[in-house]
């Protein structure tokens, strides 16, 4: 029987498995064992799971699972948390900006304490679409201007729109965003990959205020409220209209640590 360590974060109530596999002894293609420790019922359970790898050029590489057990587009939370874990091994030191690699390219961090921001990706455009905007942050997300977030049932909203045809072959991410009040935007997402509503989404939570922004004109920096907490969104606009300096800061937290046997 094989031991495998893993540790458990979570960031605004987006939950992850972590594992160091700097010495590449974890298969990252074995997708049935990745989907069983990740489920909420016979595993540790987590929306995703995340491979700490060694890099050529920067700290280390992130290697990002959903919980169905496939390695997937870019995480902002989870981001967050592989950074913070990085810190807690001693792979990069607290309190300084450091790089490392994932599927989307390069990002910088910074872990102060349990708050940790995130550089993430330029964004280059959008497209409007039912109704919509559809933005890629690292992940596809399809943002819905909705007028009470926390009234909309995001299961079936969610899978509907990330099962739509105007999505495919790929699908798409679905959140639901409300009218900015007092620099404050609202939002649920529903998780492809996950296939339901999680209680914070990073990349979503960036769509989201780019989004705002692009309907509103107002406004370069928002603080997300999620259903786990609060994201702070921040970015400059450029005059091709895209976005650069995106950041994504919030809280990332240890929650505990175990042994899975396999």
């Amino acid at each position: 029987m094989k031991q495998i360590q893993f540790f458990k974060y979570q960031g605004t109530g987006n939950d992850f498995v972590l594992i160091d596999n700097r010495d590449n002894s974890f298969d990252g293609n074995n997708t049935e064992l990745i989907a069983a420790i990740c489920h909420r019922r016979f595993g540790v359970g987590a929306d995703g799971l995340m491979l700490l790898e060694p890099s050529e050029k920067n700290a280390f590489t992130m290697r990002y699972y959903n919980s169905d057990g496939r390695e997937s587009t870019m995480c902002g939370n989870g981001g967050r948390c592989i950074a913070a874990f990085a810190v807690h091994r001693g792979v990069v030191p607290a309190n300084e900006y450091f790089t490392f690699d994932a599927v989307d390219g390069i990002h910088d961090a910074l872990v102060e304490e349990e708050i940790v921001s995130l550089k993430m990706v330029n964004v280059t455009g959008y497209e409007e679409k039912e109704e919509g905007l559809f933005l890629d942050t690292g992940s596809p997300h399809f943002v819905r201007f909705v007028q009470k977030p926390q009234s909309i049932n995001v299961f079936k909203e969610g899978k509907f729109w990330r099962n739509h045809h105007a999505f495919s072959p790929g699908g798409t991410n679905v959140n639901f965003v409300g009218i900015p009040k007092n620099g404050i935007v609202e939002m649920r997402t529903f998780e492809r990959g996950v296939e339901d509503e999680t209680w914070s989404c990073g990349t979503g939570a960036v769509a989201s205020a780019l989004a705002t922004y692009i309907r509103s004109g107002k406004g370069t920096c928002y603080d997300m409220k999620v259903p786990g907490g609060k994201l702070t969104v921040s970015f400059d606009v450029i005059a091709s209209g895209g976005f650069e300096n995106v950041w994504l800061k919030g809280p990332a937290k240890f929650v505990f640590e175990g042994i899975w046997t396999a």
